[in-house]
């Protein structure tokens, strides 16, 4: 895997002034995919957006790791329930053309 796409997560954790543990807390909970080189620890640049969501729950809200796999999981099925909504909306919609 190129290394081109991957972020340092101490480099991560020095910017935006946290623990590394939080990053492997978030890892091991599952709601980010780390990768390992030479026994370091990187993020997949694509990670990025999530990683920051979960930084700013847990370090300017103050919302523990818990509570953050709770967010996390009710935002991911308030998607779901909208894109279920749009596919009934559309299928819908060929009835009411008729």
């Amino acid at each position: 895997m190129p290394t081109t796409h991957l972020i340092a997560a101490s480099e991560f954790c020095i910017y935006h002034h946290i623990e590394p543990a939080f990053i492997y807390s978030l890892q091991q909970s599952g709601l980010i995919e780390v990768t390992v080189v030479e026994e370091k620890l990187f993020v997949e640049e694509s990670e990025l957006p999530q990683l920051e969501r979960l930084v700013r729950l847990y370090h300017e809200l103050d919302i523990n790791l818990e509570g953050i796999e709770t967010i996390t999981y009710l935002l991911q099925r308030m998607q779901d329930m909208q894109r279920q909504i749009v596919t009934l909306e559309n299928r819908l919609s060929i009835y009411e053309n008729e």
